[in-house]
């Protein structure tokens, strides 16, 4: 009896001091806003202090970059470390058969089989959560989560069961953000260090803001679409604030590393209730570009960086932070100054909405794109046939308005080869 008392304090003992040695880690994921759509980033109407303040006590990258213009497979990367190619979730949902309409289609074995594929892919790849649940963590799901139960990434609690894009797991940010305090409760009355997927369907349509914010935005844009999407963007940045005094005062913030980043961009149409072109889906920074973000007081000395960054990076960056053996990964660690330097490109790939031939990732091929200083090119994929390569000055041309492809075909045959040295379809 003394024995097995003596055995139990001694792992309890072990179990406390080695949450005290792991960060906890809350990963902030924007869904669908554009990389211009933040009071750091120079916009005159949108209100973000709680993202602003975040980005001052940051690691901040202001040329940060997702993969993939499309969420599901933005958010694969994100958690896998990988290109949508490499992990093969490269599309928001399985083939259309020929045919079936879209709507009948979501209720069709057709599409049930092929979200059991895209589940297949997850399960097959290490993720971030399952590799810190495997070295003691509490993983919690919230929000967007494509890939049916919450347990299929990796999370210990989760939020979502299996729908399409998220179920329940879309109340969090827009109804509630109690399921994070009782996860942040649970694992602290455990002594487990914790990681949190922040990803609530914010500011993404549809956009139902608060009255009293729509009213503030109406009065600054003649458009009720734009007013809607600009609230939308201010209640997100809201329920950070809310997520982050909440960490201070359990006071968890100083050994708590928080990450931010948007999974695609959006820009407004003014005259609809959609997205303009040029954002959301395309092979533009209006759709790949977000600010990335790390903070970690009193470990990371903040600091914001020109140097262009992707998404795929938190993967190699958190795991290093958290003590955690990387396995290899595309990324970089983005506290490494000298490795950050080092990197001279940046690429990504844009696919369909819909897969072509799930095993093959280069039937559902849009655009592959790669950033090289100040110059950008895009490449057409097999599923844009007609289309032309293009080539942009980023620095110079941040909206990407004048295509130099003609006038600098050397350029784009240079960068080209580099391409198809990193992945040819």
């Amino acid at each position: 009896m003394i024995r097995t008392s003596l055995t139990l304090l001694l792992a309890s003992l072990a179990l406390a001091t080695f949450a005290a040695d792991k960060p906890n880690i809350v990963m902030i994921i924007s869904d669908d806003q554009a990389w211009t759509d933040y009071g750091l980033m120079g916009h005159k109407q949108i209100a973000t202090p709680n993202i602003d303040r975040l980005a001052k006590e940051s690691l901040t990258f202001t040329r940060g970059y997702v993969p993939s213009s499309l969420c599901c497979p933005s958010l694969a990367s994100i958690i896998t470390g990988l290109y949508p190619h490499q992990h093969k979730i490269t599309s928001n949902d399985p083939p259309i058969p020929a045919g079936m309409k879209p709507k009948g289609f979501q209720q069709s074995s057709a599409f049930k089989q092929g979200r059991e594929k895209m589940i297949q892919f997850v399960e097959a790849v290490p993720t971030l959560p399952r590799l810190l649940m495997q070295n003691g963590y509490n993983t919690l799901q919230t929000g967007k989560w494509w890939l049916g139960d919450f347990k299929h990434g990796g999370f210990t609690h989760g939020m979502t069961k299996g729908g399409r894009h998220g179920d329940q797991g879309l109340d969090i940010g827009r109804k509630t953000m109690q399921p994070i305090y009782d996860f942040i409760a649970e694992s602290k009355k455990a002594d487990k260090p914790f990681f949190v997927w922040y990803a609530p369907m914010m500011p993404h349509d549809p956009h139902t803001p608060p009255a009293a914010l729509f009213e503030k935005y109406s009065k600054l844009t003649d458009s009720p679409h734009v007013a809607r999407y600009w609230a939308m963007c201010e209640w997100f940045d809201q329920t950070i604030g809310d997520l982050l005094k909440h960490l201070d005062e359990q006071g968890l913030t100083q050994n708590t590393i928080i990450t931010y980043v948007s999974d695609n961009g959006w820009i407004q149409n003014p005259n609809a209730p959609r997205y303009a072109d040029k954002s959301k889906q395309s092979q533009y920074d209006g759709g790949l570009r977000s600010p990335i973000m790390v903070r970690w007081p009193g470990k990371l000395a903040p600091k914001t960086s020109d140097t262009p960054v992707i998404s795929l990076d938190f993967f190699p960056t958190l795991l290093k932070l958290a003590g955690i053996a990387a396995p290899k990964t595309p990324g970089v660690d983005l506290t490494d100054d000298a490795a950050v330097a080092a990197r001279k490109v940046i690429q990504g790939e844009c696919f369909t909405h819909n897969f072509v031939n799930m095993d093959e990732p280069a039937t559902s091929l849009r655009w592959r794109w790669m950033l090289q200083g100040n110059m950008k090119v895009i490449v057409p994929g097999a599923a844009e046939k007609e289309a032309k390569p293009e080539l942009y000055d980023v620095l110079a041309d941040p909206f990407e308005e004048k295509n130099l492809a003609t006038d600098k075909a050397d350029v784009v045959r240079t960068m080209t080869a580099a391409l198809d040295a990193w992945w040819t379809p």
